[in-house]
C-alpha cells in the first residue's frame, strides 16, 4: 500500500505530488493521457514545431514562490520574461500610436501618453500604484486555503482608501468596467485592460471582476514568463523533481473508480490495475472526480446535489495554433514591441460585449475577440528556422451551439474568422500562415478533459471563487464523508490559470493532517 495516489498529472496535481514525495511519502500519479501535464503540455503539431496544448504564458506561478521552493530550475525549468508583456495595436487607418505595456512603468506611461493622452498616462501610474499592492495581496490569498480568517489575514494591513475598509471592499467587489470607467478616459486603453481581465472567463460587466483588471498592475513587478521549450517545460521539471524524490508515474491508464474501505482507498484503472493508498488526491475536473466516486459507491444523491450546484458554464473560447513564415506586422509598430507578449486585439469594449452575448445565445461571434501570442519571437527553439509559431486565443465561443449545429461542421469557418481579426490589424498575416491546428471547445473537452470546453473547469464568477469554490462544503480541499480524499486543480481555490497554488495548498493540508493525527495518538 502506498501513502498517496494522485489522479491526473495536471500542474496542480504534480505540484501536490512533488510536495508529498519531498516529504518522504510514497506517491503514484495516474494519468489517463499518454502525454503528461494536462493543459500544461507541449507536443509537435507541425513538423519541427513544439506547440502548446493549453496554456502558453505563465503569469501567476511566478508570483507564488513554488518554482523556487521546489528548485525547478535545477530540473531544467527556465523562463524568459515577456517584456513588453502587452501590446494593443492602433485601430486600422487611424494613424494613432499603439499601446505598449512594458515591465518598466515609466516606459508604459510614455506609450499611453503617446496613444491616449497625458491624463490617462497619469491615471495609469496611479492605477498601478493603487492596484499593485492589492493584487499582491490577492496572490497571497491564493496561496492559503480560503477560510475567512486566512483571507482576512492576507489583506490585513493594506492601505485603505478614503472611506476605509467599506470602500476598499466595495472596490474589490465592483465590476471591471466600473473600475475602468472610473479611472480612464480612452476607450482604447479601457478595452485593452478589459480584454486582459477577461482572460479569466467572466465579462467585465460581472461583479467582482475589478481585481481581474487590477492584476495588470502586478505585471510591472514580474511579467508573464515563457517557459523555454514550451508550456510543458513546467510539467517536465515537475516530473523530474517528483521522480528524483522516488515518485512513480503511470500514463495512459486512467482511473475508472475510487472506493473507500475502512482504512484505505482503492483506485481501479482501465487496464485492470488496483492501487491501494492511504490517501487520494483528485487533480482532475470536479465532475470527473464525482463520477469516479459514484462508481465507487459514494452516496448518489449527494453527488447529484454537488453537480447541480456547480456551474461549468457555456464554454469560454477556442484557439487556433499556427505555423507561419513571419510574425504579425502591426501598422506603426516594431515587432520588438508587439511580438513578445500578449497581443490584445480589441479597440472597443463593445467588441467584447457582442462576442459574449453571441456565446450566451449559442452563436459564433460576428467578430471574435482575439488574444495573439507569438512566443517563437522569444524562444526560437519551438519553431524550425525561418518559421514562427502563434497561438490565437479567442473568446467567447459556446460549447453547445444553437440550432443543433456541431463544432466539426463549423470549426474551419470559426478559425477563418479568428485569422481575419489578426489580418485586419496586421495586413499580410493571412498569407504567412503555413499550417494551423484548431482547438474548439469540443476539442478542449475531448483531448484535455476540460468538460464543457471551459479551460477554468468551473466558471470563475464571484459565487464560485474563494471559500465558495467549488462549493462551500468542498472548498477546504476535502470531501465530506470521504476521509482521506483531497481535491486539487482548477475546480478548487484559486481556480484556473497556471498557479500551482491549489496543489501546494492541498499537499500542505495533507501533511498537516498527518502531523495532527500523530499528535493525537
Amino acid at each position: 500500500m502506498i501513502d498517496a495516489a494522485v489522479i491526473g498529472s495536471g500542474h496542480n496535481a504534480m505540484v501536490a505530488a512533488c510536495y508529498l514525495a519531498r516529504a518522504g511519502w510514497s506517491v503514484e500519479v495516474l494519468e489517463r493521457d499518454t502525454v503528461l501535464g494536462g493543459a500544461v503540455s507541449t507536443v509537435e503539431r507541425f513538423p519541427g514545431h513544439r506547440v502548446d496544448r493549453g496554456s502558453s504564458a505563465h503569469i501567476m506561478i511566478r508570483h507564488t514562490g513554488i518554482i523556487e521552493d521546489l528548485e525547478l530550475a535545477r530540473f531544467g525549468l527556465r523562463y524568459i520574461d515577456c517584456d513588453p508583456w502587452g501590446f494593443a495595436p492602433a485601430p486600422p487607418g487611424s494613424g494613432a500610436a499603439p499601446i505598449v505595456f512594458h515591465r518598466d512603468l515609466d516606459k508604459t506611461c510614455e506609450s499611453i501618453r503617446a496613444a491616449c493622452g497625458h491624463a490617462d498616462a497619469d491615471s495609469y501610474r496611479r492605477f498601478v500604484t493603487e492596484w499593485g499592492p492589492r493584487s499582491a495581496r490577492v496572490m497571497r490569498s491564493f496561496t492559503v486555503p480560503p477560510t475567512g480568517f486566512r483571507l482576512l489575514k492576507s489583506f490585513w494591513g493594506l492601505d485603505l482608501p478614503d472611506g476605509g475598509a467599506g470602500e476598499l471592499s466595495r472596490q474589490f467587489l465592483t465590476t471591471g468596467d466600473a473600475l475602468l470607467d472610473r479611472t480612464f478616459r480612452s476607450e482604447r486603453l479601457k478595452a485593452a485592460l478589459a480584454w486582459f481581465g477577461a482572460q479569466s472567463g467572466p465579462p467585465m460587466s460581472e461583479p467582482g471582476t475589478a481585481p481581474m483588471v487590477g492584476f495588470a498592475a502586478l505585471l510591472h513587478t514580474l511579467p508573464p514568463g515563457r517557459a523555454v521549450g514550451g508550456s510543458g517545460a513546467l510539467t517536465d521539471a515537475l516530473v523530474a523533481r517528483f521522480e528524483s524524490d522516488g515518485g512513480s508515474l503511470r500514463a495512459g491508464d486512467p482511473a475508472v473508480e475510487i472506493r473507500h474501505t475502512a482504512d484505505h482507498w482503492t483506485v481501479h484503472t482501465a487496464d485492470g490495475r488496483t492501487v491501494k493508498a492511504r490517501k487520494v488526491v483528485a487533480g482532475c475536473h470536479l465532475r470527473t472526480t464525482l463520477d469516479l466516486l459514484e462508481r465507487g459507491g459514494f452516496d448518489g444523491p449527494t453527488l447529484d446535489d454537488w453537480r447541480r450546484r456547480t456551474r461549468v458554464g457555456p464554454g469560454i473560447g477556442m484557439v487556433v495554433r499556427i505555423a507561419s513564415s513571419d510574425l504579425p506586422r502591426y501598422s506603426g509598430a516594431d515587432t520588438a514591441d508587439s511580438a513578445t507578449g500578449l497581443q490584445l486585439l480589441v479597440h472597443d469594449r463593445r467588441h467584447l460585449r457582442r462576442a459574449h452575448g453571441s456565446a450566451m445565445a449559442g452563436d459564433l461571434p460576428t467578430r471574435p475577440a482575439v488574444l495573439a501570442m507569438s512566443f517563437s519571437a522569444l524562444d526560437p527553439s519551438i519553431a524550425p528556422a525561418g518559421q514562427h509559431q502563434l497561438s490565437l486565443w479567442s473568446q467567447w465561443h459556446p460549447y453547445e451551439l444553437a440550432d443543433g449545429r456541431q463544432w466539426n461542421a463549423i470549426a474551419e469557418r470559426a478559425a477563418d474568422d479568428i485569422v481575419a481579426e489578426v489580418e485586419a490589424v496586421a495586413p499580410g498575416f493571412a498569407d504567412s500562415v503555413v499550417a494551423r491546428h484548431i482547438q474548439t471547445p469540443a476539442d478542449l473537452e475531448s483531448e484535455l478533459g476540460l468538460i464543457g470546453g471551459n479551460v477554468m473547469h468551473l466558471e470563475m464568477s464571484l459565487d464560485q471563487m474563494f471559500m465558495w469554490r467549488p462549493l462551500p462544503e468542498l472548498s477546504g480541499h476535502r470531501v465530506p464523508g470521504a476521509t482521506g480524499l483531497y481535491l486539487t486543480g482548477a475546480s478548487t481555490h484559486p481556480g484556473g490559470g497556471v498557479s500551482g497554488a491549489s496543489g501546494r495548498n492541498a499537499a500542505r493540508m495533507m501533511l498537516a493532517d498527518q502531523r495532527f493525527r500523530r499528535w493525537r495518538r
